[in-house]
């Protein structure tokens, strides 16, 4: 029995479920919200109930990781919490959340681990991006997100593929809707770093296709237009607001290279120019 178990059936992992059902994986689906446990059900995922804390583990991540040779992570951090300054972040801490499942994750019979992770590891360098760069996170999940990734790399019970996707697009996330109408936007020329929810998705079944593990890659659609350029077409396209850039300052930004996985992975993106 082929088995995989998908921590988070949200946006990205609830489609990634679906798809390793149709190439005859058994796959166990978790989700925080008990209205979508039949919707699961129903698909053919076996689901459950999981809320990580940052102070335990859960009760039922042992059931959850049972059969299953491969662990999918696939969990936004979530780290403000209900105060918008991240001064309830230690509470909230991912890093705690994702050490708690250790334990239980090496008596399981798990041998591979992929963890959806995320460019911000890398911070605005205003440079081209590449599996060996410095990470320089600016942000707190950016810096969470990556001790996530290091402690997760040092584990021996069990070996571990980051995928450090750009920004996501795809259903519900409509790149022409995220400045339409907005004013005194910064960086207008800084490259954008997008990818489609289908290409996230076919990336990580060729990365379990091949058994690809150990490794760390980056994923962004080899298409870098700037912002400004960029959101203003897909805002005209849509009849929406274009989008009002700030001039004043020069532009931070950075290039994802994702040569690597294009290399190592035969991959050739579905959607290239977004």
């Amino acid at each position: 029995m082929r088995q995989i178990s998908v921590l988070g059936c949200g946006w990205l992992g609830l489609p990634l479920a679906k798809a390793l059902l149709q190439q005859e994986f058994t796959v166990k689906g978790s989700t925080t919200t008990s209205e979508k446990l039949p919707s699961l059900n129903q698909a053919g995922i076996k689901a459950y109930l999981i809320e990580l804390e940052s102070d335990k583990a859960p009760l039922n991540i042992g059931d959850f990781l049972e059969g299953s040779e491969t662990l999918i992570i696939a969990i936004p951090p979530r780290l403000r919490g209900k105060n918008k300054d991240y001064s309830d972040a230690n509470a909230n801490s991912f890093v705690k959340k994702i050490t708690m499942l250790l334990p239980t994750i090496e008596k399981a019979a798990i041998s591979h681990l992929l963890f959806v992770s995320s460019t911000a590891i890398y911070g605005d360098i205003n440079t081209d991006i590449y599996e060996s760069t410095p990470p320089q996170p600016q942000t707190e999940s950016g810096k969470q997100l990556l001790e996530i990734e290091q402690i997760l790399q040092q584990q021996t019970a069990f070996k571990t593929t980051i995928v450090r996707f750009g920004g996501l697009i795809g259903p519900n996330r409509n790149p022409a809707r995220f400045m339409a109408g907005k004013e005194g936007i910064s960086n207008p020329d800084a490259a954008v770093n997008l990818i489609e929810q289908e290409d996230c998705i076919n990336i990580i079944l060729r990365i379990i296709a091949t058994n690809t593990w150990g490794e760390d890659f980056n994923a962004a659609a080899p298409y870098h237009p700037g912002r400004e350029k960029y959101y203003t077409a897909k805002a005209i396209e849509q009849g929406l607001v274009p989008p009002v850039f700030d001039h004043s300052k020069p532009s931070e930004g950075k290039t994802i290279n994702s040569d690597k996985l294009i290399k190592m992975l035969n991959y050739t993106f579905i959607n290239t120019t977004l």
